[in-house]
């Protein structure tokens, strides 16, 4: 028998959807809310449904040109538009643009008669007529409990709720309708019962009195979307929601290098520096100059014309700004420049979620090549171990996928909870830093080992970390009589050798000096001889010559007699 393959759908079988413009929403349900049909936003109060649905409208209209209705139950159309002038939508405006349209509809309990005939048909001329005269494409009902809070028969409730519903259907709008959560269910009426394709739930949560707020998708007919509970925050740019879900291990990685702002700790990673989009973290003890070294590299981040973002937990940006001046950074100027933002917030101040989902949103605005987060440990005090290894997991897999590289600063205590956040946070980093207090001869010193640096050589030695007035610095290893010395002991050990090393100069310069002395003596020696022996040379050569002249001498006169002779003995035989 034949596999069976699973074919797409066509195109026209698809569900079609329609883009809410709420940052993060769309990408969790894969395109937004399904069109033309409605779509239940619902929570307790204070959630931010109402937020919620006016975001909806503004974005439909402003970005993707569908006017909207919305139509509320319990604040007026003057309230309404002054509530959400915090978040900057001007319904004023739209309003005049007729791309909007308000809408108040005033129930008093005490007038609602329950009667059988009670019926909807005032509302459907109502809507119809402000849809018809904007030619709206998507509409708001917020909160429809109100419409039926004078009526108790469920019996009315229900039957009128599914003529609402198909109405809205029959009329082609994409529509959200909100509701107040009700015991033990999602709304008070039943509302997910008849609005079946979307269920949203908002969920405003107080933990160790800090406040989070969660976003669930609990159902979404024909459609795939994220499960979690998400995380989202309401700011003056309106919703913005983190989908977790989205950051999966499939980012690029690159080979590049970007250096940390200290040369000397360059060279202990191969020369260049980190790679880019990694994940750094520079752990210590207090007082051994973590943030110092986040500002460095901060500052080298700037310097190279490349924008980096600050977050600071414990310290204000004008107290870093202050401080590092003190060892030769000024952080101000590329503030001014545009290329630096600095944030300083307790960690108190939100929960976990909030701070991803804050710090998220200010990456994807401000677009920096760097993010420091100083110092993390912190964190712990509004989570547990679990849960900030958890939110650091997605906010280092969001850094890579856009190719950040972020630098994160951890104080090292002799504590249980904080040995165990180290090593929760060393275990998810590319390079880890430590930096620890060397005690000895009645002095502190720091120095930096290089734990680990994924993908690259890196240097093995503990090297003394060194501030100054002019800057950070590593010292090259010194090894002493008795091991490595650091600060004044290494000081003193080099003065020492320095003045062995000029006595040892001394006494060679005293031996040259000797040396050359008995070189020029014995060559005064040797020259004296060579005289000598040219003299006596001299002497036995002269002796040669007159022995050699005599001889020659001697021959001549021999050959002259034998030549007389011969003459002598000629004359006389002529004679006889």
């Amino acid at each position: 028998m034949p596999a069976l393959t699973k074919k797409p759908l066509p195109a026209n079988r698809q569900l079609q959807k329609v883009p809410t413009g709420i940052s993060g929403f769309d990408e969790i349900t894969e395109g937004g809310l399904p069109k033309g049909r409605p779509s239940l936003v619902c929570g307790s109060a204070g959630c931010g449904k109402t937020l919620f649905s006016i975001e909806f409208l503004v974005r439909g209209a402003l970005e993707f040109h569908e006017p909207g209705v919305f139509v509320a139950f319990e604040e007026k159309a003057e309230e309404l538009t002054l509530n959400v002038a915090s978040l900057g939508f001007d319904l004023q405006k739209l309003q005049k643009d007729k791309l909007i349209k308000l809408d108040h509809v005033h129930i008093e309990k005490s007038e609602i008669e329950e009667t059988g005939e009670y019926d909807l048909d005032g509302l459907f001329i109502r809507l119809g007529y402000a849809i018809d005269s904007i030619g709206a494409k998507r509409v708001v009902l917020d909160t429809l409990e109100s419409l039926f809070s004078g009526l108790t028969n469920q019996a009315i409730i229900r039957s009128e709720l599914r003529r609402l519903f198909e109405w809205l259907k029959a009329k082609g709008v994409t529509a959200i309708i909100t509701g107040e959560k009700g015991d033990g269910t999602l709304t008070r009426q039943g509302l997910e019962e008849y609005v079946s394709d979307c269920v949203i739930l908002l969920d405003h949560r107080i933990v160790n009195q800090i406040s989070t707020r969660l976003l669930r998708i609990v159902k979404y007919r024909g459609s795939h979307h994220g499960t979690n509970e998400y995380p989202f925050l309401i700011d003056e740019d309106g919703i913005s929601v983190l989908p977790v879900t989205s950051l999966l291990l499939q980012h690029d990685v690159s080979s590049q290098r970007v250096p940390s702002g200290i040369p000397s700790l360059d060279l202990m990673l191969g020369g260049r520096g980190f790679f880019r989009g990694s994940s750094v973290l520079v752990s210590g003890t207090a007082g051994t100059g973590k943030t110092s070294i986040a500002a460095y590299f901060a500052n080298e981040t700037c310097n190279h014309k490349e924008r980096c973002i600050y977050f600071a937990f414990e310290e204000s940006p004008q107290q870093i700004i202050r401080n590092m001046k003190s060892i030769g950074v000024d952080l101000k100027k590329h503030i001014d420049n545009n290329l630096l933002q600095m944030f300083a917030s307790r960690p108190t101040q939100h929960g976990l979620e909030m701070h991803l989902v804050d710090i998220h949103k200010k990456v994807r605005r401000f677009k920096p090549r760097a993010v420091i987060l100083d110092p993390i440990t912190n964190l712990v005090t509004i989570g547990s171990v679990s849960e900030v290894k958890s939110m650091l997991i997605r906010l280092i897999d969001f850094l890579q996928a856009e190719q950040v590289t972020v630098m994160f600063t951890a104080l090292s205590l002799n504590t249980i909870v904080n040995e165990q956040t180290d090593e929760g946070v060393s275990s998810l980093v590319d390079a880890w830093l430590l930096v620890r207090d060397i005690e000895s001869n009645g002095e502190r010193n720091r120095g930096m080992y290089i734990m680990k640096s994924r993908g690259m050589k890196h240097s093995n030695q503990v090297r003394e970390f060194v501030i100054r007035d002019t800057g950070l610095d590593l010292v090259d290893v010194y090894l002493g009589p008795d091991g490595v010395l650091t600060g004044s002991a290494r000081e003193a050990q080099q003065l020492t050798e320095q003045t062995g090393e000029l006595l040892r100069t001394n006494a060679i310069s005293m031996k040259d000096v000797a040396i050359q002395r008995k070189r020029k003596v014995l060559e005064a020696k040797i020259a004296s001889l060579q005289e000598e022996f040219e003299s006596v040379q001299d002497e036995l050569n002269k002796s040669y010559i007159e022995d050699e002249l005599r001889k020659k001498a001697a021959g001549k006169n021999r050959e002259q007699m034998i030549r007389n002779r011969q003459t002598k003995n000629l004359g006389n035989g002529k004679r006889k």
